[in-house]
């Protein structure tokens, strides 16, 4: 067996070129946390989360399918983060290709921007919240926060918006099936199942008041 020589190239210990490949290496774990970002740091969690309570108040068991929810819910992610991702882009991504400021400049910029956007969303009572856990220094402005403060604020805040959301989805749908189920228990018909009997009326309920518009255009306006 031929022997086998293994060797550190030198040139990695000049200090440019150790640089670079620590970017590198940044850039495949960014890349490699991109879902997760994707999911926490923006609109997606709110989307997500009020079109799947739309389908069980519906009760249309899985439809529309998860693919359709979560491809919809994509797409209006990135229709309501178009101008933050611009603002990175003119900000961060365009001056760090073109060699006018450093990767921790453009990693600054980038960070301002998304916690623009996540302070406009966030409860104060969340912020607190875990300002108060985290035992740190009480930030003077808004700005202070740190992101490991400011990012689970913000994913709380979503779910509560966005069940708050679903709740009043579901009001209509409630009364309909309670209406159902009453007359189905007076005409003693109470082996019937109220939920399927109350299907299509939702369903038709749904459309004549163009509920994707109201819904879609509800998400899309509670960003501004």
């Amino acid at each position: 067996m031929p022997p086998l020589n293994l060797t550190i190239d030198d040139s990695l210990n000049e200090p440019g070129k150790l640089a670079t490949l620590l970017q590198l290496l940044l850039a495949l774990t960014i890349l490699s946390l991109a879902p997760a970002i994707l999911i926490m740091l923006t609109s997606f969690t709110r989307i997500v989360v009020v079109l799947s309570l739309l389908r069980h108040a519906l009760g249309t068991q899985q439809m529309p399918a998860n693919q359709i929810i979560i491809g919809l819910s994509l797409f209006l992610t990135f229709f309501i983060m178009t101008p933050v991702w611009n603002n990175v882009n003119n900000k961060a991504l365009q001056p760090y290709i073109n060699e006018r400021i450093s990767a921790t400049e453009a990693f600054d910029e980038t960070s301002q921007a998304m916690k623009n956007f996540m302070l406009k969303q966030t409860r104060e009572k969340d912020i607190g919240l875990f300002v108060k856990i985290s035992r740190g220094e009480r930030p003077d402005t808004p700005d202070d926060l740190g992101l490991s403060v400011l990012i689970p604020s913000f994913i709380i805040s979503e779910l509560k918006t966005a069940f708050q959301i679903g709740f009043i989805i579901y009001l209509p749908f409630l009364i309909l099936d309670m209406v159902v189920a009453s007359v189905l228990l007076s005409m003693g018909m109470m082996m019937v199942p109220p939920v399927m009997i109350s299907l299509p009326f939702k369903l038709l309920l749904f459309v004549l008041a163009d509920g994707w518009y109201l819904i879609v255009g509800s998400l899309v306006s509670s960003f501004a």
